[in-house]
């Protein structure tokens, strides 16, 4: 954790959230400076931040996230926004965008099987050897099925449920 927070302050809620390592009562300068460190290392940072003395840190960040309840500033350089004021909707967050991710590739997945095979039958590959031809009609049922699958695949997203710790 990196925070401008004194150190008793900034370890008690960094015990409360599970982490090992506590950066406090660091300038908003070095909180850039300390993610443009970690870059260099070959590491992806994302930084969790609601002030003004955040913002040069989101902006450098890869991804920055902002509390919803911050300032306009950190807001309008986030990436990201928490609705909420609760920072393990981080973690929340975090799965959610990976779920989402896995959607995206298997809709891409489907979609490409679906046209590898639909195209060519479409276009009459088949009609030469088997005599099967598919109907312009059946083609285009056929096209807004595909549509259909991809949706539902992706509607499946509403059955998530996010386990967020609420603040104590």
């Amino acid at each position: 954790m990196l925070t401008g927070d004194n150190r008793n302050t900034a370890e008690a809620v960094a015990r409360q959230l599970g982490m090992d390592t506590v950066l406090a009562e660091v300038l908003p300068g070095d909180k850039a400076a300390k993610v443009t460190e970690l870059q260099t290392q070959g590491r992806t940072v994302a930084m969790v931040g609601d002030g003004v003395n955040d913002a040069p840190a989101l902006a450098q960040a890869d991804v920055g996230v902002a509390i919803g309840a911050g300032t306009d500033v950190a807001v309008e350089t986030a990436d990201v926004v928490l609705v909420r004021s609760n920072p393990a909707a981080v973690a929340s967050s975090i799965s959610l965008a990976r779920q989402v991710r896995g959607k995206i590739k298997q809709n891409l997945f489907w979609a490409v099987i679906y046209n590898l095979l639909a195209i060519p039958l479409a276009a009459g590959a088949l009609y030469p050897a088997y005599g099967i031809l598919l109907r312009p009609e059946w083609a285009a049922l056929l096209m807004s099925a595909s549509t259909v699958i991809v949706t539902v695949n992706a509607l499946m997203l509403n059955r998530v449920r996010l386990q967020t710790a609420q603040p104590t």
